[in-house]
């Protein structure tokens, strides 16, 4: 029952909507009888309007009927008849044979008055379209409208323009008629000469000249009747008739004015009387007047009202004619009467101008004549204060004696790893080597050794030797023997008074070491050779810090043999390079005296064997060869040797006194970049003895130094301070300005070192000195050098990346480098740098550092050659061998052989001969069954040329043996050779280049 009830429901369902769909299509068919066909049109509208809106009715017509079509494929979608769906019922009847009748036959002739949702639904939606288009209609005439009207008003402004004017053309003309037919008319000409006579006459009248009517004429004057005259009067009449004469002359001249005056008049009254009619006043009073003319000759006397209406009216004409409309004014002579304004105007501001300028040049005149008196005053100062300077310098060096001796500088030179600072350590029972990166000294160090400390390290030695040991102490500077700080050894050894020449008595000389025995022999300094490492003979016996010769005692007989063997060698050696030499206590006196002779001390810094004898001989050769030049002087000799930032301290100067005195609170005078600058020393402070400057310890204050030693200098400003530059003290009887150009003197060289180019890397170090070292490693040992665009000292900060940044924009990617030596690097700032695409570069070591850089930019390189391989193409004319053709067409396979250049795989071939046929490209190379790459000059190879743009060219039909193949060059494959692959080709190639540019016409 339940199915049988659904199914009713359904079937009742089904007629309601069907009956539904019949009312729903009768309202569309009503609906679509009553909506108009065409839009209204406006009479007098364009053409084109008329067809836009017959296009526009037309497209409404049709969207109706493709509305009704689509409205009846959706009816017959749904299985109804959209003429009334009675094809629906009948289908109905033969599927359901339960329903008689069914619903469709009579759907057409009556309509149920109950409709289903699905119905109105779709009516409410036709409604709403219906709608729609009517207000899109309804919007769209208010638009046209809308412009019709904005149309028409500006067509009725143009109209009414147009006809003012030519109501005011039509206006001047009828006044210019007018005018003409009275008489009255004048051009512009003819009213500035009446303008003109109008000046003249009020002048006459202003100069109490008698002006003439008009109405009569020229009156001769009458002079009476001669009268005889005696002779003795002739001579009275011939004077009274040259008067008369000039008297006639003047009247003459004086009527013709007054003449032109009238006719002038008489025009000003015609222009009156015109303007008068123009404005329709009464013309009797003027007509009235101007009859009074005719009595000019009668009242010319007369000075009463007549007159001064006269002038009134005069006044009058000329007012109306200056305010006459702007046609009648004459425009050049406005322009010119400008002109002449401006003119005026602006020679006022010029010699405004050059009173200013000329109040300021006199200003700087003075100025300038003051300053140079000032100047030439505070040359005389200096010339005075040098003048004192070099007298007390002079004086003080004759004050010199042998009793007062000062420590001798001793500076320890030698190649790299041959133990300089391992040595000092053991001096110094320090382990300094260990605190450097890779064991290799990075700084200049000084030492301080006390005379105590002297005589307690060679107190066993100096049992058998005797020797009186004078000195105050000992100051060793510790100089790099890298290859890379030549400049801090020409530094050092410029200070020092004697040396120490390391040696490996394993390998002998080395580069550096003879590179700085070279140094010291061209400075004439004199210097000891240390044999170092003399413990790695074979069978060595250790005896630790005892004589070199009580060490060999206890040696076996072949490691005695061993090592005499490899100290000739050296002895060799050191003759090769012009130097004599012998082991030191094998010398004679004749050789102690000759200073050509070196001393050669064999040591070991490890174990200590043949310190105590170095210090000893440092000893004797300072008090008995050198102690002229170190003989204590109270004359200021000190150098900066680094410049470095201490935490607590801040800046600081580490200075090395070598003679004379420097105490807190002087004013001292150093040089910088940017010039002197004057501070006051504010702090002295030293290590403890037998510490390197460079180790952090507890700093030792003092009040005054007494050379020789080095210090560590507090001061303010000192951040700019160039190393290797002096320090000199300002006195109380000096002149500062003669010390500041004295310590400006030596820093021609040092900027000479520190000029940085407009492109390259940035490159940042710890302290000065490692910056200079980096600097000159960079531009003279590297091949080839690298350019520095910008340096710097401390730790990089962003500033300094986004500094180098800009290489990036001046298309140099590759020098956004920041090559860092012993320098801190914040995350922030890898972080920047990485934002703006900068390398940074970090190393301890300077050869390191180069290391990266060189790796990273050969990557680069080879990664522009790899780009730019498909432009570049290398010169190269080939010859084919026809015995060796192995296919002649898709891929063409022959034997060629090299006449000139370089073939490579990927090079295109052509044919000049034949109009420049392109053969195709090389894509492999073979020769004696061996691939590769390229072929020289002389070489016969196969190659496989394939055409991908012409695959049927084929050898023997377009070209042949008889025609030679050259490389296909362009203007664009020479640039990227020059660019890429200038080390690729030789002389021989690059000549190649320039003959098949004149080939292939390039420019």
């Amino acid at each position: 029952m339940g199915k049988k009830k659904g199914g009713k429901k359904k079937q009742q369902a089904a007629a309601a909507a069907d009956d539904d769909w019949d009312d729903i299509l009768n309202e569309a068919a009503a609906a679509n009888a009553d909506a108009p066909n065409d839009a209204p049109k406006k009479e007098g509208e364009s053409d084109a309007k008329a067809d836009a809106s017959k296009d526009d009715a037309a497209g409404g017509d049709a969207g109706a009927d493709a509305g009704a079509d689509a409205a009846a494929a959706f009816l017959a979608k749904q299985g109804l008849d959209a003429a009334g769906g009675g094809g629906g019922g009948a289908d109905k009847k033969k599927k359901k044979k339960k329903k008689k009748g069914g619903g469709g036959g009579g759907g057409g002739d009556k309509q149920d008055e109950k409709i289903s949702a699905k119905g109105k639904l779709i009516a409410e939606r036709m409604r709403l379209q219906r709608e729609e288009e009517e207000r899109q209609r309804a919007l769209e005439e208010a638009e046209r409208k809308r412009i019709e009207e904005i149309e028409r008003k500006e067509r009725e402004e143009a109209e009414r323009i147009r006809l003012e004017k030519e109501r005011k053309k039509q206006k001047e003309k009828e006044k210019r008629e007018r005018q003409k037919r009275e008489g009255t008319y004048m051009t512009k000409k003819q009213k500035q000469q009446a303008a003109l006579a109008q000046q003249r006459l009020e002048a006459m009248r202003a100069a109490g000249m008698e002006v003439p009517s008009g109405g009569g004429g020229r009156k001769k004057p009458d002079y009476g009747k001669k009268k005889n005259k005696s002779e003795e009067d002739m001579e009275e009449e011939k004077k009274a008739e040259e008067a008369r004469k000039v008297e006639e002359a003047k009247m003459a001249e004086e009527a013709r004015m007054a003449e032109e005056a009238l006719l002038a008049e008489d025009e000003a009254k015609k222009a009156e009387e015109e303007k008068k009619k123009e404005e329709e006043d009464s013309g009797d009073e003027w007509d009235a007047d101007s009859d009074s003319g005719d009595d000019w000759d009668a009242d010319s006397d007369a000075s009463g009202p007549k007159m001064d209406a006269l002038e009134k009216r005069l006044k009058q004409a000329t007012t109306s004619t200056d305010d006459s409309s702007d046609d009648d004014e004459d425009l050049i002579e406005k322009e010119k009467r400008k002109e002449k304004e401006r003119l005026a105007q602006l020679g006022k501001e010029r010699a405004e101008r050059e009173r200013i300028q000329a109040e300021k040049m006199a200003k700087l005149s003075a100025q300038e004549e003051e300053m140079a008196k000032q100047e030439l005053l505070a040359a005389q100062k200096r010339e005075e204060g040098k003048k004192r300077r070099l007298e007390q310098e002079k004086a003080n060096l004759a004050a010199r004696t042998r009793d007062d001796l000062r420590c001798p500088i001793v500076v320890i030179m030698g190649h790299v790893d041959t133990g300089k600072t391992k040595l000092l350590d053991k001096i110094r029972k320090t382990n300094v080597q260990e605190g450097e990166a890779g064991g290799i000294t990075q700084q200049i160090g000084a030492t301080y050794f006390e005379k105590k400390t002297l005589v307690a390290q060679t107190a066993r030695l100096n049992e058998t030797e005797k020797f009186d040991l004078t000195l105050p102490g000992m100051l060793v500077i510790d100089t790099p023997g890298h290859e890379s700080f030549t400049n801090l050894r020409s530094r050092g050894s410029s200070l020092c008074d004697v040396a120490i020449l390391v040696v490996d008595l394993m390998h002998g000389l080395e580069q550096q070491t003879i590179e700085s025995l070279q140094m010291l022999k061209n400075r004439g300094t004199p210097f000891v050779v240390a044999l170092n490492k003399v413990d790695r003979c074979y069978d060595w016996k250790t005896c630790k810090d005892i004589p070199i010769r009580e060490a060999l005692e206890v040696q076996a007989e072949g490691t005695i043999q061993e090592f005499r063997s490899r100290a000739s060698d050296a002895k060799i050696q050191l003759q090769e390079q012009g130097v004599n030499s012998n082991i030191y206590w094998e010398m004679g006196e004749d050789d102690w005296t000759n200073s050509d002779f070196v001393p050669l001390v064999p040591t070991s810094a490890i174990s200590g064997e043949g310190v105590q004898d170095i210090l000893l001989l440092l000893c004797q050769i300072a008090q008995r060869k050198l102690w002229k030049q170190l003989m204590w002087c109270a004359n200021l000799q000190c150098t900066v040797l680094e410049v470095k930032s201490i935490d607590g301290l801040g800046m600081t100067v580490d200075v090395l006194v070598v003679n004379g005195y420097l105490r807190e609170g002087d004013t001292a005078v150093l040089c910088t970049l940017d010039g002197p600058i004057v501070t006051e020393i504010r702090g002295l402070l030293t290590p403890p003895p037998s510490r390197e400057m460079r180790i952090k310890s507890e700093y030792i204050h003092h009040k005054e130094i007494k050379g020789a030693l080095g210090v560590k200098v507090i001061g303010n400003g000192l951040e700019k301070v160039m190393a290797g530059t002096p320090v000199m003290v300002a006195g109380p009887d000096d002149e500062v300005e003669d010390i500041k150009a004295e310590v400006m003197s030596d820093l021609s060289k040092l900027q000479e070192k520190l000029s940085t180019d407009k492109k390259g890397v940035m490159v940042q170090a710890s302290t000065l000195g490692a910056l200079e070292a980096l600097l000159q490693f960079l531009r003279e040992e590297t091949q080839p050098p690298i350019p520095v665009s910008a340096i710097g000292i401390g730790t990089i900060h962003k500033r300094d990346v986004t500094k180098i940044s800009i290489m990036n924009e001046k298309g140099c990617p590759e020098y956004a480098t920041i090559l860092a030596f012993d320098v801190l690097v914040t995350r922030e700032t890898r972080e920047h740098a990485e934002e703006v695409n900068v390398r940074i570069f970090t190393a301890d070591i300077i050869y390191h550092l180069f290391d990266q850089f060189t790796r990273f930019m050969e990557n680069l390189m080879e990664q522009r050659r790899e780009d730019a391989a498909a432009v570049a193409v290398f010169p190269s004319i080939c010859k084919i061998l026809p015995q060796h053709v192995f296919n002649t067409k898709d891929p063409i396979i022959v034997g060629v052989e090299v006449l000139d250049g370089i073939l490579k795989v990927g090079t295109p071939l052509c044919v000049p001969a034949l109009d420049g046929l392109n053969v195709g490209t090389v894509t492999s190379i073979e020769q004696n069954g061996r691939e590769q790459e390229t072929a020289k000059k002389g070489a016969s190879v196969a190659i496989k040329i394939v055409n991908e743009n012409n695959p049927t060219i084929t050898y023997g039909r377009q070209f042949d043996a008889s025609h030679s193949l050259y490389s296909t060059l362009s203007r664009a494959s020479i640039d990227a050779l020059k660019l890429h692959f200038k080390d690729k080709l030789e002389n021989e190639d690059w000549r190649l280049v320039v003959k098949l540019k004149k080939v292939f016409n390039i420019i």
